[in-house]
C-alpha cells in the first residue's frame, strides 16, 4: 500500500509514470568504457611479478555493495521506482498533488508560480521536504553524481514531464458516430447505434450546481445500440447515472450490466 491519498492517486500515479521513465532511461544507458593504457616503449625489461593479496574485509564489503546497488533486476527496480515515487512525490506542494488542466489553466497564479520547465535550480522550491535518503539512494546506485548531474538536476526533468502531463488539454469527448467502431457495450458493429449523454441531459444544471461535473464535460457521449441504450436507462436513473456511471468503464464495472453485454452480444439477426 503507498498510504497516497484517494483525491492524490491519479496524480500519484502519473508522477510515478514520469520518474520510471527517466529512472529506466538512466539504468539503461552503457556505461562508458574504460580508456585504454598504451604501454611504455621506454623500458623493455618484463615487470616483476605482482604477489597474490588476499582480499580484506573492507574489499570483500565493497564487493557485496556493488551487487546490492545492480538494478538490472525488474522485481527490484519497480520496487526502487516506488519508493523514489512515494518520498518525493509527499514533499510536492499540496496544489500540486491534485492538480488538473482545468484548475491550472483557470489560475494565473499557478501559471506564473509553476512555470514550465522546472531546471535543477528549481527543485529545492518544489520538493522542501524531500528525505534526504533520496539523494542518497540515487548516489548509491550511481544514477546521480554531484560533479555531473546532482538530485536536483535528475529531478527537474521529472517534474517537468509531471507538470506537463497534467496541465495537457484531455482529449475532445468522442462526438461523432464515425469514431464509434460499434456500440462501445456489446460491441456489435452491425446495428444502428444512437448516442447516450453519459450525464443525462435533464440533470446537466444539478450536475454542474451540486459540482458532480465541469461543464465542458457535459457533453461527453458513449454511442450504443437500441438494446443497450435502453438497457442503461432501465439500470440507473438519471442521477444515479450522472453520479455513478458517468463513464462506460464504470458502467461495465457493475456485474449486471456485464451480464447483459455477454448475452446480447451473442444476439445475430438473420437475414430476410
Amino acid at each position: 500500500m503507498s498510504g497516497i491519498p484517494e483525491d492524490q492517486q491519479r496524480n500519484y500515479d502519473i508522477f510515478r509514470d514520469c520518474l520510471s521513465t527517466t529512472l529506466i532511461e538512466k539504468i539503461s544507458q552503457p556505461s562508458p568504457k574504460p580508456k585504454r593504457r598504451l604501454k611504455s616503449k621506454k623500458s623493455s625489461a618484463a615487470p616483476a611479478p605482482t604477489p597474490a593479496i588476499e582480499p580484506t574485509h573492507e574489499a570483500a564489503a565493497q564487493a557485496d555493495e556493488n551487487v546490492d546497488t545492480n538494478l538490472s533486476n525488474a522485481d527490484d527496480l519497480a520496487d526502487f521506482a516506488d519508493y523514489l515515487a512515494q518520498e518525493t512525490f509527499r514533499a510536492l506542494p499540496k496544489d500540486l498533488k491534485t492538480l488538473d488542466y482545468h484548475t491550472y489553466t483557470k489560475d494565473p497564479s499557478l501559471q506564473t508560480r509553476y512555470a514550465l520547465p522546472f531546471t535543477g535550480a528549481d527543485t529545492p522550491a518544489l520538493l522542501p521536504t524531500l528525505d534526504p535518503s533520496v539523494s542518497d539512494s540515487l548516489s548509491a546506485y550511481g544514477i546521480t553524481h554531484e560533479s555531473s548531474q546532482g538530485v536536483n538536476e535528475f529531478l527537474a526533468p521529472i517534474l517537468t514531464s509531471y507538470l506537463t502531463s497534467l496541465t495537457t488539454a484531455p482529449p475532445p469527448p468522442r462526438t461523432t458516430l464515425a469514431d464509434a467502431a460499434g456500440c462501445e457495450l456489446c460491441g456489435r458493429d452491425w446495428v444502428p447505434l444512437s448516442y447516450h449523454h453519459l450525464v443525462p441531459r435533464f440533470v446537466h444544471a444539478k450536475a454542474v450546481k451540486r459540482g458532480w461535473h465541469r461543464a465542458e464535460d457535459l457533453q461527453n457521449v458513449a454511442w450504443l445500440c437500441g438494446a443497450c441504450h435502453r438497457f442503461v436507462h432501465r439500470f440507473a436513473g438519471h442521477e444515479d447515472l450522472a453520479r455513478r456511471y458517468y463513464s462506460v468503464e464504470l458502467l461495465m464495472a457493475e456485474e449486471e450490466v456485464r451480464r447483459w453485454v455477454q448475452w446480447v452480444g451473442r444476439l445475430r439477426w438473420k437475414g430476410r
